[in-house]
């Protein structure tokens, strides 16, 4: 199984919400998730991110990729 580590949209309409989520890769954005290791709310000043590095490095480390977002947002801490 191919996993990827990506976001996951919440809230309302135009008003965005975010979780960081462990999936695997066939499944669709908003489709289940294995586990959830973060959030992002670009909504508040300045953008709230919060993720768990400890889950994050040990999903890395069974070889989940991350999404082009979720390496921008990891980097920017």
């Amino acid at each position: 199984m191919a996993t990827v580590i990506r976001l996951t949209r919440m809230g309302r309409k135009k008003k965005p919400f975010y979780r960081v989520v462990v999936t695997d890769s066939r499944k669709r954005r908003d489709g289940g998730w294995i586990e959830s290791i973060g959030y992002y709310n670009p909504l508040t000043q300045p953008a709230t991110i919060k993720i768990n590095t400890e889950r994050l490095a040990y999903w890395k480390g069974v070889g989940a990729k991350m999404s082009e977002r979720v390496e921008k947002l990891a980097s920017g801490k």
